[in-house]
Order: C-alpha cells, then sequence, then structure tokens
C-alpha cells in the first residue's frame, strides 16, 4: 500500500476543494496516485449528483464581474439547495471563480464547457456537488457588452445586475453603478415603454382592469371607496389624440371649477403630469428608465442620466435568487 501524506492530502484538498478524510480515502484507494484520486473523488459527485437530480436549486450566490476596461461584463448564479451552504465564503469564492471565467465567454455553453483547473466547468459542478453534498448548478447566466459597463451585487449576493452606457466618459462609473442598483432594487424587465409589444401591454390592461373590477366587488359589498379603474397602464397607449382629449376635458373642468382661463397654463401641466403618470403604471413597474429614480424620485431614471451628460443607458441585465 503506497504512503498517503499530509502534504498529498492537502496538495488534493486544495485542488478539488473536498473535505480531508475525502481525500485520504481517495489517495488510499488510488494508492497514492493523484489523477486516478482526482478521478474517484469525481465519480462521487456522479453519483451524488443523480441521486440529487430532482431536488430543487432555489438557493445559491449571484455574482457580476466587469473586465478590466469595463467594456464587457458577466453575472452567473451558482444555485444550491440550502442557504445554509450559499452563505459558506467557500462556496462564494467559487461563484466568483465561475463568474470570472464567464466572462471570456460568449455563451452558457461555451462557459459550461471552459476550462477549470484541467476539467470543465460542467465537471467542476459535478466534482463540487460530492464535495458539499448538494446538488449544484449554474442558474442565471447573463453577459453584455458596452462602451461602459458597470455592476451591482445586492448584499446576501442573492441580485447581481449590470448596466451598459453608451459613453466612458467622467462620470460613467457613477451612472452605471447607481443605475445597476436601481435595477437591483426594483426589477425592471424592460428598458423603455417604446419596448413594449402592443399585444403585450394590450392583455396586460386587460388582465389589470378585471382585477380591479373584482376587488371593487368586494369594496363596494363592504362600503369601502371603490378603486380607480385605469383606462390605460403605458405611454405607449398616450397617443398625441390622447392627450390632446386629455387636454380638452382637463380645461372643460377648470372651467366648470371657475377657474380663471388666465390661468390655466399654469395648472394644466401639473394636471397633465399627473394624468400621465396614473395611466402609466406598468412603466413604472417594468421599465427601467420610466421609474422614479431611487436615490431620488423627483426624477425618473432617463431624467437622471441626462442630467449627467451626454451618455445613455443602452442596455441592462439582472439576475436574482429570490
Amino acid at each position: 500500500m503506497a504512503k498517503v501524506t499530509a502534504q498529498d492530502v492537502n496538495k488534493l484538498r486544495k485542488s478539488t476543494g473536498a473535505g480531508m478524510m475525502d481525500c485520504k480515502n481517495a489517495l488510499v484507494e488510488a494508492e497514492g496516485d493523484f489523477d486516478k484520486a482526482v478521478d474517484i473523488l469525481r465519480k462521487k459527485g456522479q453519483k451524488v449528483a443523480a441521486k440529487r437530480a430532482d431536488r430543487d436549486t432555489s438557493e445559491g450566490a449571484a455574482i457580476a464581474k466587469v473586465n478590466d476596461d469595463n467594456t464587457k461584463g458577466a453575472i452567473i448564479s451558482l444555485n444550491c439547495e440550502t442557504d445554509f451552504v450559499a452563505k459558506n465564503d467557500d462556496f462564494v469564492a467559487l461563484a466568483n471563480k465561475f463568474a470570472a471565467i464567464a466572462l471570456n465567454c460568449n455563451s452558457k455553453e461555451e462557459f459550461l464547457n471552459a476550462d477549470f483547473g484541467g476539467m470543465t466547468v460542467a465537471e467542476k459542478l459535478i466534482e463540487q456537488t460530492g464535495v458539499i453534498g448538494e446538488k449544484l448548478e449554474i442558474g442565471g447566466f447573463e453577459l453584455i457588452s458596452g462602451a461602459f459597463v458597470g455592476s451591482y451585487i445586492h448584499v446576501g449576493n442573492k441580485i447581481a445586475s449590470l448596466t451598459a452606457l453608451s459613453s466612458n466618459d467622467e462620470g460613467a462609473d457613477v451612472v452605471a453603478k447607481d443605475v445597476s442598483m436601481q435595477v437591483a432594487a426594483m426589477g425592471a424587465t424592460t428598458l423603455s415603454y417604446k419596448d413594449f409589444d402592443p399585444a403585450f401591454v394590450a392583455s396586460e390592461t386587460e388582465a389589470r382592469i378585471a382585477v380591479i373590477e373584482k376587488d371593487n366587488i368586494e369594496l363596494g359589498r363592504l362600503g369601502k371607496t371603490l378603486k380607480n379603474i385605469p383606462t390605460f397602464i403605458s405611454r405607449s397607449q398616450l397617443s398625441d389624440e390622447v392627450i390632446e382629449q386629455t387636454k380638452t376635458k382637463l380645461k372643460e373642468e377648470l372651467k366648470a371649477e371657475g377657474k380663471p382661463e388666465a390661468i390655466w397654463d399654469r395648472i394644466l401641466p401639473g394636471k397633465l403630469e399627473r394624468f400621465i403618470s396614473d395611466n402609466t403604471t406598468l412603466d413604472h413597474e417594468l421599465c427601467l428608465l420610466d421609474q422614479n429614480f431611487i436615490k431620488d424620485e423627483k426624477v425618473t431614471v432617463a431624467e437622471y442620466v441626462k442630467s449627467l451628460g451626454d451618455v445613455t443607458v443602452s442596455s441592462f441585465k439582472r439576475v436574482s435568487l429570490v
């Protein structure tokens, strides 16, 4: 029987991340052959992975990385079964290593086949499944590029986001981080209302009206104030014709209230702005540029970005485990 030294065990442990006893047993079984011991640990991982294939991996760590010249970013989520594992320092370190590799890939498939210390990323996942004893997999995988890319990782590594800007001028780092924080916090799914599919907006409008009408039945039964049923939910529905009709209606209301026509021009902008706000709830929820900026809710994200110079948000990505 080959002699297995503590140095051999430690070397295998550093290479694979497996526990001391698992490494020692693998080396003993391999009669001191390091490569064979690695293969033994990998096969153990395959067995564990097969047994846990149907397990849910809703926990994990979402990590965003940006390259040195801030022109490309990647987000991956390394998913596991329990929050206990997700918070482990070694697990988070592994997620960071994976994210760094993802930066040099162009697809999830290429990433899973990329080299990780002599094995592929996919093989490393299987190996670590055996080491940790939980199913591991790559959940989210996103890539982004632009003139300047910034990132944000929410405390606890549950949400990570990336923002690409059209310019790398002075202040781009601040804007990219602020907007990435907005993306993480508010969960936008599209850049602007201009990107909406009209069919989606129509369907969502119908669904929201149905929910409010149902709520109003119960509110009416209880004698409570009914909710306002919206006519529109997105700026994409507010055509020039709709805006003009609204202005006319508002003027009629001002006249009925006895407001002097001389002051209408001072009152109308605020009322029109309120009308637009009340009828663009979908935009506020899903469109990044149309959301109120979390650091100053008096302005939208678009207005915040515009105030900092000739720069626009070209795209963004978000991965969440919550």
